[in-house]
């Protein structure tokens, strides 16, 4: 992570339809979903409530009450990795899917409705990094952000960022901010001139049973609390709570192995030193 700059908002609610392209929604697909609940139950204060019904086995997590992210279970013979998948925001996900596929992605998933909450599709970037597409109807996404419990960030993991920030670019519109060192290999998704996700090119140094994939960002009020919990519950500590210009950050894993970022987010007015 390194230039989340008004990634996430401070005032709480967010009912507005996202801008084509904004990460609107993360989900995850488990083999158990009645342990996954609990965990991140416990973790982040979230309740669920079943549905869309279209989407099998399928819950959306609440927190006091407002959508923050999906958990759905996998078919028992997809031997598929567990991971955290980001949505982004389309007016129309059949063209952004077909765009998808003009640019050397592959799209796996969909397009397919939702019921009535909208239109979905799963894709792959060239270089093999998941992500979703949602066309909103009903459901507009992330209800709330800001505040801990909630997705602050989104963060693609690959190899290098050049050619997969030109894929990502065409695909959603977004303006590319390189960072400006010899040394990271890092380029920020802009709209608007607003920053909503990050491409990290990290080489060889890319987890093997993994390769390219993105990993989502939860804010959290206490690092160290946050790690002691995750720990207890049955959860991984990958990178232990280190300081950046935006807080404490931590990667983790939950216990049927996803991976995720802890956040702890400088308070206001603190400066980025």
């Amino acid at each position: 992570m390194t230039d989340a700059r008004g990634s996430a908002g401070r005032n709480g609610e967010t009912n507005a339809r996202h801008t084509p392209g904004t990460p609107c929604w993360v989900s995850l697909m488990v083999h158990g979903p009645a342990a996954t609940h609990e965990f991140y139950g416990a973790l982040f204060g979230w309740e669920f409530q079943p549905g869309p019904q279209q989407l099998g086995p399928y819950a959306r997590a609440l927190l006091d009450g407002r959508e923050v992210a999906g958990i759905g279970q996998l078919p028992p013979d997809r031997q598929l990795p567990i991971a955290w998948t980001p949505y982004f925001a389309s007016a129309d996900v059949n063209r952004t899917a077909e765009t998808v596929r003009s640019c050397g992605g592959t799209v796996g998933v969909g397009p397919l409705d939702a019921g009535e909450a909208g239109r979905l599709a799963i894709g792959s970037d060239p270089a093999g990094a998941v992500f979703g597409i949602w066309q909103a109807a009903a459901h507009l996404g992330t209800a709330v952000t800001g505040v801990p419990g909630t997705p602050a960030w989104n963060e693609l993991l690959t190899f290098e960022t050049a050619s997969v920030a030109k894929f990502y670019e065409t695909v959603f519109g977004f303006e590319l901010v390189p960072e400006v060192s010899a040394d990271l290999d890092y380029v920020t998704l802009c709209l608007d001139g607003r920053p909503v996700a990050g491409i990290h090119g990290v080489g060889h140094a890319l987890p093997r049973d993994r390769g390219p994939h993105w990993i989502t960002y939860f804010e959290v009020a206490d690092a160290e609390e946050s790690l002691e919990r995750l720990a207890d519950l049955g959860g991984h500590v990958l990178q232990p709570a280190r300081n950046t210009v935006h807080g404490r950050v931590a990667t983790v894993a939950d216990p049927e192995g996803a991976r995720f970022s802890l956040l702890q987010g400088r308070p206001a007015g603190t400066g980025t030193g």
